[in-house]
């Protein structure tokens, strides 16, 4: 098979596995795996331009990695000064319509003791021209890579990162041929980036409740039911908190619905900043007036110090009148747990207990005495008046 024909079969795998990337990190992977083989490497790396902090991003480091290097590392950056081409060499050579180019780096390169280059082009690169700093040329002598290969990628139109591919110390330099075909291996990436975008935005418009920015019903159920399967592969406790937000059907019909999706979305601050107390909680709208949280780990008796806090904090929402709130958690004597139902049914239900009793806690399943009624107590202002009579202002 002639070497055209590879690279074409090269091209085609590549974009085949990008394609069939599920997340991000999968398609970063892919790109950086794809590259590395089709050029012959043995190390490739994905980064992107951020560009309000000004640095390259390194979204993951594949194939042979040096000391340090992460496959997806969390803090790998480097300030685009000091690696210029992805912003002043694109911007000189294309932005008069032309495509980038990749370009050739190598070990030998010259460059002093600080990392500077002196002013000649790269080794057979076409490379970003005089007075650039190759700290690149000194990155390869320290990790011990003999040359590379870098290709800018370009997003909507716009300069979105680099892929960076490189050979061994002893291995054959790459060539203008080499630099040529990461070119167009970058284009394939930039495609299959562009895809992934568009998956990530589908999914979260799939499990994102379009007014409150919370997850929705579907996501619950999804994490629901691999929580349920989790607690009976190790015990793990699962908590299901359900909340009803009272009143809303009256602030609908005599404020408005703007005035009704005010208090959602402020509802939905509430508990997104209570289920942050908790860690790994997923905070959920279910749908109208229900809402959720599903934590995983905590005792239960964290669970209902949470949500008496977010009980306290939704009856202070101008409008509101406060939640009625139910917990279940496996932490608590409510039987078997055999699937996620079960324990959603169990919050619902008690959810219902504490909005017949007009409670202003919490109401726990599996446990005795957790109701408590606002005529426990004599009325403090005119809104527990109000509540008590079930009169409305």
């Amino acid at each position: 098979m002639g070497g055209e024909d590879v690279r074409l079969r090269a091209v085609v795998s590549l974009a085949q596995s990008m394609a069939a990337a599920q997340a991000p990190r999968e398609s970063w992977r892919a790109a950086a795996l794809g590259s590395c083989e089709a050029l012959g490497g043995s190390f490739a790396a994905l980064s992107v331009w951020e560009r309000g902090p000004g640095q390259l991003r390194v979204l993951v480091n594949a194939g042979e990695r040096a000391e340090g290097e992460e496959e997806f590392p969390d803090e790998e950056t480097y300030p685009v000064h000091e690696f210029p081409e992805i912003t002043e060499f694109l911007h000189e050579r294309w932005a008069g319509g032309g495509e980038p180019d990749a370009w050739v780096e190598t070990a030998d390169g010259p460059v002093g003791e600080d990392g500077v280059a002196s002013d000649v082009e790269s080794a057979g690169a076409g490379g970003p021209g005089s007075g650039y700093r190759h700290e690149r040329v000194a990155a390869l002598r320290r990790r011990g890579r003999g040359c590379c290969v870098v290709a800018p990628i370009v997003l909507h139109g716009r300069a979105w990162g680099e892929l960076y591919v490189a050979r061994p110390v002893g291995a054959p330099a790459f060539g203008r041929a080499d630099a040529d075909f990461a070119t167009v291996l970058a284009a394939v990436v930039a495609a299959g980036i562009s895809q992934t975008e568009r998956l990530e935005e589908v999914r979260r418009l799939a499990f994102t409740d379009p007014l409150t920015g919370l997850a929705n019903r579907r996501l619950v159920d999804a994490r629901l039911d691999e929580a349920v399967e989790r607690h009976h592969a190790d015990g793990s406790v699962v908590s299901l908190v359900v909340c009803d937000l009272n009143g809303l059907k009256e602030v609908n019909d005599t404020l408005g619905h703007a005035v009704g999706d005010r208090l959602l979305e402020r509802f939905g601050s509430v508990l997104s900043r209570c289920g942050a107390m908790l860690p790994g909680a997923l905070a959920a709208r279910l749908g109208g007036d229900e809402f959720c949280l599903l934590a995983v780990g905590p005792e239960a008796d964290e669970v209902i110090r949470v949500a008496t806090e977010l009980c306290d904090r939704a009856s202070e929402l101008e409008h509101g009148d406060g939640v009625a709130c139910g917990i279940a958690s496996t932490g608590d004597p409510i039987g078997p747990v055999v699937s996620a139902r079960r324990l959603f049914r169990l919050a619902d239900a008690a959810q219902y207990r504490a909005k017949a009793a007009r409670s202003t806690k919490p109401v726990v399943a599996g446990r005795d005495g957790e109701v408590i009624r606002l005529a426990d107590s004599p009325p403090k202002s005119a809104h527990d008046r109000r509540r008590l009579r079930g009169s409305r202002p």
